[in-house]
C-alpha cells in the first residue's frame, strides 16, 4: 500500500497538483466574495475534487508521453512508468478516467469551467509537453495552461470571465516565466539528458539570466493591477511590492553571479511569491 501511494503521488505529481488546486481554490473564494452571495462550500469542494482530478490527468498524460525521456533524468527515473511498476496503458487509462471524472465534476458547476478544464488538459499534455524538446517557446505555451487554474477557480464561483478573472490569469501567467526559467536553470544538466530546451537561449548565459530578472520586474506592476482597477487594497499593494522586490533581488543575484545557488534561491522564492500575493488579494476581498 505504501508503494502504491508513493507511485500514485509521483504519477500525478502531487506537489504540483496541490499548488494548482490551491491557486484555483483561492480564486474561487475571490469569485464567491465578489458575487456578494456568500461562499457555497459544497461547490468549493467540488472545485477542489474536480481540479485535483483534471490536473492529475494532465500530469498523467505528460508522463505517458515522456516515459522514455523520464528514464534518462535523475529526478524522474523512479516514477512508476519509467521504472516499470506501471505500464503506459495503465497510465493512459488512469489519465482518461481522472480527466473525464474531473471534467464532469467541474462541468456540474458550470459549462465554462468544464470547457476551460478540457482546454487546460489538451494544451498542457499535447502542446506544451512535445514542444519542450523542440523550442524554448514551450515555456510561453506552457504558461497558458499554467495560468488557467485561477481563471477556472474564479469562473467556477462567478460563472463568467470578467476583468478580475483576466487579471488573476495575467498575474499567474507572468509569474510562470521567472518560475520556470529558474527551475530550468537549476535542472539544466538533468534536462539536457532528455533534450529539453527551456531556458530562453537554451543555455545558462547572461541573456537567460537577464530574462529571469526582467520577468520578475514586470511582475511587480502586473501584481498591482488589482489596485489600479479598484478591487485590490493596501494589503495587496504592500505585500506585492515587498514580495516582488525579494523575488527581483534573487533574480538580480543570479544575473550578477550566474551560479546555481542564486538560481535555487530565485526558484524557491517563486514558490512562495504566488500564494502570498493571492492570499493578500483574498484578504482584501474578505475585509471589504
Amino acid at each position: 500500500m505504501k508503494q502504491f501511494l508513493s507511485d500514485f503521488s509521483k504519477l500525478i505529481k502531487f506537489r504540483l497538483t496541490f499548488l494548482v488546486v490551491f491557486s484555483a481554490s483561492i480564486s474561487f473564494l475571490i469569485g464567491a466574495l465578489n458575487d456578494g452571495e456568500g461562499i457555497k462550500w459544497f461547490s468549493f469542494w467540488m472545485l477542489v475534487a474536480g481540479g485535483f482530478l483534471v490536473t492529475s490527468a494532465a500530469n498523467c498524460f505528460n508522463e505517458v508521453i515522456e516515459v522514455d525521456l523520464d528514464k534518462l533524468m535523475t529526478r524522474t527515473k523512479d516514477r512508476p512508468m519509467p521504472i516499470g511498476r506501471m505500464t503506459t496503458g495503465q497510465g493512459v487509462v488512469s489519465g482518461i478516467v481522472m480527466g473525464m471524472l474531473g471534467t464532469w465534476i467541474l462541468g456540474k458547476l458550470n459549462i465554462e469551467t468544464g470547457l476551460l478544464a478540457v482546454f487546460s488538459i489538451f494544451l498542457y499534455a499535447f502542446a506544451y509537453t512535445p514542444l519542450k524538446r523542440k523550442s524554448p517557446a514551450a515555456v510561453f505555451v506552457g504558461a497558458i495552461p499554467g495560468a488557467l487554474p485561477p481563471l477556472i477557480g474564479y469562473v467556477a464561483a462567478h460563472g463568467k470571465i470578467d476583468l478580475i478573472a483576466i487579471v488573476l490569469f495575467l498575474i499567474q501567467f507572468i509569474w510562470q516565466f521567472p518560475h520556470f526559467w529558474a527551475i530550468a536553470w537549476v535542472l539544466d544538466e538533468d534536462y539536457k539528458k532528455a533534450g529539453f530546451r527551456l531556458l530562453l537561449t537554451t543555455k545558462k548565459d547572461k541573456f537567460s539570466a537577464f530574462a529571469i530578472l526582467l520577468s520578475t520586474l514586470i511582475l511587480i506592476p502586473v501584481s498591482l493591477l488589482p489596485i489600479f482597477y479598484g478591487f485590490g487594497g493596501y494589503y495587496l499593494g504592500g505585500i506585492s511590492v515587498v514580495s516582488g522586490i525579494f523575488f527581483s533581488f534573487y533574480a538580480y543575484q543570479l544575473f550578477v553571479k550566474m551560479d546555481l545557488s542564486s538560481a535555487r534561491k530565485a526558484m524557491f522564492c517563486s514558490f512562495f511569491y504566488l500564494p502570498i500575493v493571492q492570499l493578500a488579494l483574498l484578504f482584501d476581498f474578505i475585509k471589504k
